[in-house]
């Protein structure tokens, strides 16, 4: 019998509910039936588990492997379509999926270390490089959810606050939305995203330098995947000058991919606002990070 982490327990709860209690309760049975399924010797998990399971484990070759287990949602088909378009090119491996049960069997990365930490320039040329080994034409028919489909959430903000914007404030949530509609209507033809490349969703490998993890799987122009990056990690904001650091990554960010120095400072806003949101969604509480950095790249020259 595998032990689930409390934290992990207690999030599942807090975010979704009696359904998330449910779905740790059956998290030990749903662990046991993928070690017999996949033939796997599971070891202790992962710590600081907030959302999914995950540990390291072996399969019966002694090959390295980790076990995912995720809340069955749409959003983790979404993962286990982009891991198989993905094909292991910029991205870990999928080696296994059981959608039903929302298990992902996966490459172990290893050394594993994260973009956390590393020197921001060196760390922003890795994300770039990744994102283009990443990117796929979007097959006819998918199941992924386009950037205006994030868009839209927005609109939950105004219609949870009665057409206002509550404690997001007000001048930023007008331009996230502007800056929405213009991007939307010039967007360049889409291509399936990663959608959270964000620092600690790059880690060192041995089979390509660097390799992504945790896709959210979207649909859109390829410029949109350079937001995430601009509002992380947390040590941004203890910089002595965060706002000079964000200047550069659009910079280099523009160079790198030969995008529109202005396009990346416009999707880094907006989606910096939609994330705020997100969080007050989740959890009644907004994430202040990327609405500080919103605040900043509104006060960049473009």
């Amino acid at each position: 019998m595998s032990v689930i982490p409390e934290q992990l327990a207690r999030s599942a709860l807090a975010l979704r509910g009696a359904a998330g209690g449910e779905w740790a309760h059956r998290l030990p049975a749903t662990i046991d039936a993928c070690v017999h399924r996949w033939c796997l010797r599971v070891e202790p998990p992962f710590p600081d588990l907030s959302y999914n399971f995950a540990a390291p484990a072996r399969r019966a070759d002694g090959s390295p492997a980790v076990l995912k287990i995720c809340f069955p949602d749409r959003e983790f088909i979404t993962e286990a379509d982009a891991l198989r378009l993905f094909a292991g090119r910029g991205a870990v491996q999928l080696l296994e999926a059981d959608l039903e049960a929302g298990a992902l069997l996966l490459e172990r990365i290893e050394p594993g270390t994260s973009l956390v930490g590393l020197d921001d320039e060196a760390a922003t040329s890795a994300a770039a490089s990744v994102m283009r080994r990443l990117w796929r034409p979007v097959p006819a028919d998918h199941r992924f959810p386009t950037v205006t489909d994030w868009s839209a959430g927005l609109g939950r903000l105004r219609e949870r606050f009665d057409g206002g914007t509550g404690p997001v404030p007000v001048r930023l949530v007008e331009e996230a939305e502007r800056l929405f509609d213009e991007l939307l209507a010039s967007s360049a033809p889409p291509v399936l995203l990663h959608g959270d490349l964000h620092h600690g969703n790059v880690l060192t490998a041995r089979r390509e330098p660097w390799l992504a993890i945790d896709p959210k799987g979207i649909v859109g122009e390829p410029a949109f995947d350079t937001a995430a990056l601009l509002h992380n990690p947390r040590e941004l904001l203890d910089a002595p000058q965060p706002g000079r650091i964000l200047a550069r990554r659009v910079d280099q960010l523009s160079e790198q991919l030969a995008f529109d120095r202005a396009r990346i400072r416009s999707w880094g806003l907006a989606q910096a606002v939609l994330a705020a949101y997100w969080s007050l969604e989740d959890t009644d509480r907004v994430w202040k990070q990327p609405l500080v950095c919103a605040r900043l790249l509104a006060e960049m020259e473009e």
